[in-house]
Parts: structure tokens; sequence; C-alpha cells
């Protein structure tokens, strides 16, 4: 056989062996790439996004758009070519599935984390935007969980509301663990709560709950051993409830997560003043949000703007901690606008609506 024909058949021996290595070697990688990005002040599959009842509404113009990322899932495996593909590319991002995916958690855990993630977004920016319009909103603090096999099952049920431990009024969540942990292991503690129907009864009738009942729950030791054993629990977990003055509901399906936060409480603000938040601008945003305003960082950052782009948006409300990765590849014609409050995100709407945009906070990578 001559030199350069088996030469020839050696390398393209050698190209299919790669080949066929790239495709069957499978590798640690997961994939993110741009998601969904939707109107909070549209309509999505045939509904509002957001649907207020009960308090008088504005029309509204322009776009205050949620962003999201697509993710593969927790089973899937990308071979290495799809992972040194990902990386070459521009609109998707591969990371290391763990970090995505920590823990080893399945699809199911995930899901799951995320839709509760969700729903305590969209109650934080229901209290965040009404603060910000200085609408009351009663806060009440309740029985989040209970965790089987603790003394509390049984006894005190997810929505209870907690009025005092051991005649000490209960004002945050954190009250219950401070004043359950007074107690050794073996002695009893007494809850006065609201049970978790009447409650739902009274704000279902737009009245505040008057019964209340006494539940006494002896404590267990947190640990088995060594100095965590003397700290003494019962078993729940505490969390906020909230009553709203009207009904605010938000209504997208098929998202996870809390990082939509931000976009529906100035999508709620929007709907509920009579002035114009964008003037008719494209703007889109993420981040999340807590009950007094402040703007939390998320994951993604990059997938986001690169899909808002593609969907037209010419602003991005860009969480400060985010604001240098976000600036290192932006995409063109969308200025990033640094956020830390949902403040600073109403400053920079006006700014926006006026035309004053050299005025607007920038996000840089320094």
């Amino acid at each position: 056989m001559p030199r350069r024909t088996a030469t020839m058949l050696t390398s393209t021996l050698l190209l299919i062996a790669l080949l066929c290595a790239g495709v069957l070697i499978k590798v640690p990688y997961a994939e993110m790439t741009p998601g969904p990005t939707v109107n909070t002040l549209g309509d999505h599959d045939g509904e509002p996004v957001l649907n207020i009842k009960g308090h008088k509404t504005y029309p509204t113009d322009g776009h205050l758009n949620m962003t999201t990322v697509r993710v593969t899932s927790p089973d899937y495996r990308m071979n290495l070519f799809q992972a040194v593909a990902g990386w070459i590319a521009h609109d998707n991002v591969v990371v290391p599935h763990e970090t995505l995916y920590p823990d080893g958690k399945t699809e199911e855990q995930s899901t799951q984390e995320n839709a509760e993630e969700f729903s305590q977004s969209q109650e934080s920016a229901k209290v965040a935007a009404l603060r910000e319009l200085d609408i009351p909103v009663s806060t009440r603090v309740v029985v989040a969980t209970v965790v089987k096999g603790n003394p509390a099952e049984g006894k005190l049920h997810a929505g209870d509301v907690i009025k005092s431990v051991d005649g000490s009024p209960v004002r945050k969540p954190g009250d219950v663990a401070e004043l359950v942990t007074k107690h050794q292991p073996g002695e009893p503690v007494v809850f006065t709560i609201v049970p978790a129907a009447d409650a739902a009864a009274a704000e279902k009738a737009g009245e505040e709950p008057s019964g209340t009942e006494r539940v006494t729950v002896t404590t267990a030791p947190a640990g088995k051993s060594g100095g965590e054993a003397k700290r003494a629990i019962v078993g729940i977990q505490a969390g906020t409830d909230h009553t709203f003055p009207f009904t605010v509901d938000i209504k997208l399906a098929d998202v996870g997560g809390p990082s939509a936060g931000l976009m529906f409480a100035l999508g709620i603000v929007d709907k509920l003043s009579p002035d114009d938040l964008t003037g008719g601008k494209f703007i889109a945003g993420t981040g999340t949000i807590d009950e007094d305003g402040a703007v939390g960082p998320i994951g993604g950052i990059s997938m986001k703007t690169v899909g808002a782009r593609a969907k037209g948006a010419q602003y991005f409300l860009t969480p400060a901690d985010n604001c240098a990765t976000a600036a290192k590849d932006v995409p063109e014609g969308l200025t990033l606008v640094k956020v830390d409050t949902i403040d600073d995100a109403l400053d920079s709407l006006e700014k926006i609506r006026e035309d004053r945009t050299e005025a607007l906070p920038a996000c840089t990578t320094g």
C-alpha cells in the first residue's frame, strides 16, 4: 500500500475513532439556554399575568418583562461534542452539572423546590409592591411545615397562625425558635394558635380570626449527642403569611424559582398607579425581591439578557450583584441598568420614560 494512502487511511480511522469517542463519552456538565420572556403587564396563554380585583387599576403601556432560563434535566448527560459546541456557542452556557443540581437532586425534587421558591417570590413581590404604594398589608406568623416524626406532628398543622409561645407574643418567625429553645428537651411548650381552617375561613370572609386554641407540645432534643442534643425543638418551621386588602393573582404556569420577583412587583405597582411606568418602552429584567423591596442576585444572567434582547428589550434591570458578569457580554442594543432596590428600579424607569438615559446607573465589569 502506498505510504500516502496508508497515512490517509490511518488519519481517517483516527478521525472516526475520535468522532465515536466524542459521541460516546459522557461528561458531567449541564446546559443553560435563554428561556421565555413574559410581559407582566400583558397576557399569557389567554389570561392576564397580573389579575387584580377589589382595587382600582389603570391602563398600562410598554413592557415589564420577566425573563427565564432553560436548563437540561438532572438525568440528561451530554457527550463531549455537545459540551464543546456549548462552550463555543454564544447563546448558551455549559456549566458543571452539580452547579444546577447540587447534592444529587432528582428532577422531581428540583421542580418542587423551584415551585416553592416561585410561590414565595410572588408573595414577596405583592408585599413589596403594596408597601411601595403605602397600602397596608397584614402580616402574621404561621406554621410553615411540620417535620414528620417530631413532637409537633398531629398537634400543630401547616397554616396554623401562631399568636404566642408560652404567653409571649410572636411577631416574626424567628421568635418561635427563640422561645422554644429557652426550654430543655422534655419540657412542655404552650402554643396559642388560630387553627389553619379557622384562619382560612376568616381570610375568605375578609375578617380577622378571633378564636384561639392552646396546644401543649413536649420538646425533644435536636441531636443525638454532644451539645446539639441539649437544644430543644418541637419539629416545626415557622413562616410568614400575609392578608392583602384586595386580590392580586399572578398567573404564570411552567415557571419556577424566585428570580421574577422584581418584575412582578413593578408590574403590580404599574397597574395600581395612574402614571405609566414604562413610557411605552420595552423593559425587561430579573432579580429576587424581599418584602422590604431589596433586590437580590440570580443565576443565568447572561442567558436572560440574550433572551430579552432577542424579544426586543431595550433596557434590562439588573441586580447589582449580577452587574459585573452581565456587563462582560452585553447584547447589542441592550442597556443594562443596575438596581439594588425597588426604589432604584422605579427611579430608573422614570429616567427611561423621560429620555434621561445618560443618568441611568450603569453596570460595569469592575
